[in-house]
């Protein structure tokens, strides 16, 4: 009963969220998108930051320069190391002048670096997508294969799951829920081929493209998963009541998102 339960908020969730989203991204011109990169890369930094128990002193100034490097690397990319360099020095003073002790200095500095890199790094790649000829239409294929992908490893996985997959890192997972992740983003990329007329991606490359993009969404799964069993939580935050926190949303495409733009760009 609490499978089924939970099943029916994740359709709800997407009922709601799934038609706004496609609205802001097809309605609204590119520079939106960014803004709602932006601050979807500083919100997820920040419940990481968290939750590794990074001191507020050194996790909002942390936050605050992710979101500005975030920036600088989709729109003044010839700029982007210079801000790195500047980020990092402020945080390094912040750490060395507020906290007078070496100890836990890089336990501390570490998940901010790492933090950023996995979070806001990753989600760049969502903006060059967005920023080619076919716009938008790269965006709902990553977010309506990966979403697919995501439900039909949940189902099968849970009413047809009997190995287990990588029990130290994700109890639930299960090899046949990892099948369900790859058959679902096939179904998923030539559903949206098709409905939004996809025309750089051929039918065959819609097919194996879809299956890669549902292996990285489970790989993006685990990979959260593994950073929250390191900081002993079991959702990033109580953001989404019932669904845990942003981060435990997005950590599919963070994987995805790249691939999809490799693929894209070298194939």
């Amino acid at each position: 009963m609490g499978e089924r339960n939970l099943g029916l908020k994740r359709l709800i969730a997407a009922a709601v969220i799934l038609p706004c989203l496609i609205a802001y991204i097809y309605f609204l011109p590119p520079p939106y998108f960014l803004t709602l990169l932006v601050g979807i890369s500083v919100l997820a930094m920040r419940e990481f930051y968290v939750m590794y128990k990074v001191p507020l002193k050194l996790y909002l100034p942390g936050t605050l320069i992710g979101g500005i490097l975030f920036y600088i690397s989709c729109v003044h990319p010839a700029y982007f190391l210079d801000g790195i360099f500047i980020g990092l020095l402020l945080l390094l003073l912040i750490r060395l002048l507020t906290i007078r002790t070496p100890l836990g200095s890089m336990s501390e500095i570490g998940p901010i670096g790492v933090g950023f890199l996995y979070i806001a790094g990753f989600l760049s790649f969502q903006w060059f997508l967005r920023d080619d000829v076919l716009g938008a239409r790269h965006i709902f294929f990553l977010y309506g294969s990966v979403w697919i992908a995501d439900s039909a490893a949940y189902y099968i996985g849970t009413f047809l799951g009997k190995n287990k997959l990588y029990p130290a890192i994700s109890p639930n997972k299960t090899v046949e829920g990892a099948f369900g992740s790859m058959l679902g983003g096939t179904v998923g990329a030539v559903i949206m081929k098709i409905i939004f007329n996809v025309n750089d991606i051929t039918m065959m490359k819609a097919i194996v493209t879809g299956a890669v993009l549902g292996i990285a969404a489970l790989i993006g799964d685990l990979i959260e998963s593994m950073f929250k069993r390191d900081a002993g939580v079991k959702d990033s935050s109580n953001l989404i009541p019932g669904h845990g926190g942003l981060l435990d949303k997005i950590d599919s495409v963070l994987i995805a998102g790249p691939i999809l733009y490799l693929l894209l760009r070298y194939s």
